[in-house]
């Protein structure tokens, strides 16, 4: 395992109009004055477990050795559902064991997984609305500092998981369905650029969703026109629907969960 450099990251879905990230903050800090705090997103929407999945799956890599994530998006907090913290070769991940750490999972394998039973690492006092500040900061601030995860509690074998639906492939098409919408109304899908090269190879294709048909990829937003729906790969590597200078989102009506196809031309 990589020694623990002082990096923590912090998503949640607490937005910022209230105290309850900058507390966090400032419970991290008081433990540990040299952390070094980085916000992931707090905009998730309140107890949306699988943006928050998908948010820290594509993002964690993306951080110094040794660094903590933790995340809080935590609709069983007060509730007998476990507090974790997990160590894997590279990262350790501080959250409730309530399937939003399954993005991490799909990516990395897991070293040791620890319930946060040792209060000894807690807040003096623990409240049942408030975990985010009185038991996942301070686990945090402390495997920051070096403490060995062994320390916080018992260890376990699994944790809850919530898997993202897999894309259905068949020699002529891929159906899938859009599992994020992000803050500029692109609709991303769990269609992964690897399965499409796949299957098109040299073959014409179309792209199908909410009665709407694409038939190229773009190579970038400006490719098309203004207002005009395009289909690109993203930045993570999943097939996305978006509009120039426009929200795709809003242009289709459609949400997370909305089919897409990829179809072979004959």
């Amino acid at each position: 395992m990589s020694k623990a450099t002082g990096f923590v990251t912090l998503t949640t879905d607490f937005g910022l109009s209230d105290g309850f990230v900058g507390i966090m903050k400032g419970v991290i800090y008081s433990i540990n004055p040299s952390a070094k705090l980085i916000d992931i997103s707090h905009d998730i929407a309140s107890q949306d477990i699988q943006t928050a999945s998908f948010i820290l799956g594509s993002a964690f890599s993306f951080f110094p050795k040794g660094t903590v994530h933790m995340v809080v998006v935590d609709p069983g907090v007060g509730s007998d559902r476990s507090a974790v913290a997990v160590e894997t070769d590279n990262y350790y991940f501080v959250a409730p064991d309530n399937g939003v750490l399954s993005g991490v999972m799909e990516r990395i394998s897991f070293i040791k997984v620890m319930e946060l039973s040792n209060k000894k690492h807690f807040l003096p006092e623990v409240s049942n609305t408030f975990h985010g500040r009185d038991i996942f900061a301070p686990v945090s601030a402390y495997l920051s500092k070096g403490l060995s995860i062994d320390e916080l509690g018992t260890k376990i074998e699994n944790l809850m998981e919530r898997v993202l639906p897999e894309p259905e492939i068949n020699q002529d098409s891929i159906t899938g369905e859009i599992i994020h919408i992000d803050k500029f109304g692109n609709l991303i899908s769990n269609i992964d650029k690897k399965s499409f090269e796949k299957l098109v190879v040299n073959r014409d294709f179309t792209i199908e969703i909410a009665g709407d048909i694409i038939n190229h990829l773009s190579r970038s937003y400006a490719d098309s026109s203004t207002d005009k729906l395009l289909a690109i790969f993203d930045s993570f590597g999943k097939l996305e629907i978006a509009a120039n200078q426009n929200r795709a989102a809003d242009i289709l009506r459609v949400h997370r969960g909305e089919p897409i196809r990829v179809v072979m031309r004959r």
